[in-house]
């Protein structure tokens, strides 16, 4: 992460999958001493930004943003050296000071000014990034120049803005104070409670507590919302009203991704690669095979393609001529998990670098409702970047999300998006679809589904969003599955819970599709060290399995949690809690909404319908 205004200076460091989760574009990164947001596409360095080949992402990305977008692309990157002043440390994520009013940490002082009032210094540290902060010149304890830390309070509103806090305004009630005025902000109790922070004038005595900022309040003594895309440095016109955020609230910054995996083009790992980078490669083969073979080493992909050889390469290329191009997907209604499914469910093993599965044997005890098993020692998958929403979060379906809501990552229409690659292993698990489709069907099943129904078209209309968008109930079947087995998963396996992801498989159009695939995914080989796979085995399946469902039953929020009713309050699960189902947010694809135990085995309350029941 490196500050363009202040001369590349390197002030802390994040993971590659962190852009996409946690801390991407217009989002604001809280370092030990500083506060930063990532800044827009316009202002990145593209020179040490690899491209990524994944033709079914960039299809995808290209039916929400446009044509226009060519490219998936790495962050900026090189690899660390000894030497704190080489290139390397100059190369990052751009990101600027946000937001831009620090408070002195002397609790004698508290100043609070904006930083490029003339009060504070910004001290660098080419060794230690972390350690890059801002100094008051106030002299506090000890004749040190106390640390400057990030006003704790920003302004925010739905449509994706976020502002300053008009500290000025606030303090004088709306009045125009004029030049030479200064503020304070200190704290009177121990709680930290914002009735207990209050924001004071030294000029004129002004004074007013944060909690005038807050709830019913906020409506009456804050200012409209200016529109403002800090990481754009652009202002919108806007007519919703503000909201004050704590720093580092986690409702600030939504992420809006898609995400995909790597799937096998060819049998053999050449053809593949020639697949991969075939809009590349494809020029070489109109030239003779001479002329070819020189100038395949000045391709950018031949580091994947040098272990193969020349010759082998050049057959490859000529292959893949002779073939039919494929056609690019550009629809509407793109699928991306239809391939996927096609990939696991084909019956044989698979042996590539970046998709690799083998087929497992059905442990007996459940051959009555599982059809498949498949192992994936090796995946690939690749997620980039859209939009984000702040306040409230995306549409648990994000390809639903309004664009008046999605706030934008470049101030023209882009022409590539950020990604990252992880790879990790998997286990994915096939229903028996001639099971699952009896179950529906069954009358207590449908009693069950019109109530879930009505829960989720009043969640829908609470929040003015058009009737429709039911996942259907073999969705919430298989995402309860999904999660009760990840948590069973995660005591075997040695992963965390937050480091296991799903898919769900969950389709009643043609190909009918009834599965899930736990997952993990990590930028290096911390998610493909077998400890997963080796739960898929029959011998370990079976029991793992038997002691998820019997974990289901009983919830140590019962009778609660079981008795619950989501036409009530227009909730989008049943019997569900973070007791017993509610998972990372790294780990659900839909914000832990659309469980319900009660499809899965009997409960203190709901018995009958459950598919294991």
């Amino acid at each position: 992460m490196t500050e363009p205004q202040r001369n590349n200076q390197r002030v802390g460091a994040l993971r590659p999958n962190q852009l996409l989760h946690t801390y991407g574009i217009g989002s604001v990164a809280d370092l030990p001493s500083l506060s930063v947001m990532t800044l827009g596409l316009e202002h990145w360095e593209l020179a040490r930004s690899d491209l990524v080949t994944e033709d079914r992402l960039l299809a995808a990305i290209r039916v929400k943003l446009g044509r226009q977008v060519q490219a998936l692309r790495l962050p900026p990157h090189l690899p660390e050296t000894t030497d704190p002043f080489g290139e390397w440390a100059r190369v990052g994520v751009p990101v600027a000071l946000f937001p831009t009013w620090l408070r002195c940490s002397d609790t004698r002082c508290n100043r609070l000014a904006r930083a490029d009032a003339g009060f504070f210094e910004l001290l660098p540290h080419a060794y230690l990034p972390d350690k890059v902060r801002y100094v008051h010149s106030c002299r506090g304890n000890g004749g040190r120049r106390p640390t400057a830390v990030p006003a704790r309070f920003v302004l925010a509103c739905g449509n994706g803005h976020l502002d300053d806090f008009p500290w000025s305004y606030f303090a004088h009630r709306g009045v125009d104070p004029g030049a030479g005025h200064s503020l304070k902000m200190s704290e009177r109790g121990s709680t930290g409670e914002a009735a207990n922070i209050f924001v004071s004038c030294d000029e004129c005595g002004a004074s007013r507590p944060m909690s005038d900022s807050l709830g019913v309040l906020a409506e009456q003594n804050l200012p409209a919302c200016r529109g403002r895309h800090p990481h754009l440095g652009t202002y919108d016109p806007c007519d919703v009203p503000t909201r004050t955020l704590a720093l580092g609230a986690t409702n600030s910054w939504f992420a809006m991704q898609l995400r995909v995996f790597s799937l096998p083009r060819a049998d053999h790992p050449v053809d593949q690669v020639v697949a991969e980078f075939w809009q590349t490669l494809q020029l070489l083969a109109g030239l003779d095979a001479a002329t070819a073979k020189m100038l395949m080493p000045t391709q950018t992909c031949w580091p994947e393609l040098e272990p193969y050889g020349v010759d082998r390469v050049w057959k490859a290329i000529g292959d893949r001529a002779k073939a039919d191009p494929e056609a690019e997907d550009d629809s509407d209604d793109l699928d991306l998990l239809k391939p996927e499914w096609l990939a696991f469910t084909a019956g044989t093993g698979t042996e590539l670098p970046d998709f690799t599965t083998r087929p497992e044997r059905v442990p007996p005890v459940h051959r009555d409702w599982l059809k498949q098993v498949v192992l994936a020692p090796r995946l690939r998958e690749v997620g980039a970047l859209y939009g984000f929403t702040r306040i409230d979060a995306p549409e648990w379906d994000v390809l639903e999300t309004s664009d008046l809501r999605r706030a934008q990552l470049s101030i023209n229409d882009p022409t590539w998006v950020p990604c990252a690659e992880m790879r990790g292993e998997g286990i994915f698990l096939r229903f028996d679809e001639d099971r699952v489709a009896a179950w529906e069907n069954q009358p207590e099943v449908k009693q069950r589904e019109q109530t879930l129904i009505r829960a989720h078209e009043l969640w829908r209309a609470q929040r003015q969003l058009p009737p429709g968008g039911w996942p259907g109930l073999r969705y919430l079947l298989l995402h309860t599955f999904s999660h009760v087995l990840i948590r069973e998963v995660a005591l075997e396996c040695g992963y965390s819970a937050a480091g296991i992801g799903e898919r769900v498989y969950a389709r009643h159009g043609e190909p009918f599709t009834a599965g899930v695939l736990l997952y993990t995914a990590a930028p290096d080989s911390e998610g493909t060290l077998g400890g997963l796979v080796s739960l898929g085995r029959a011998d370990r399946l079976g029991p793992l399995i038997e002691r998820a469902l019997e974990a289901a039953r009983l919830c140590s929020s019962d009778p609660l949690c079981a008795e619950h009713d989501p036409t009530m309050h227009g909730r989008l699960s049943g019997a569900a809690c973070h007791a017993c189902l509610f998972a990372s947010e790294t780990s659900c694809e839909r914000g832990n909404h659309y469980l319900d135990r009660a499809l899965l085995v009997d409960t203190l309350v709901d018995s009958g319908f459950g598919f294991f029941a």
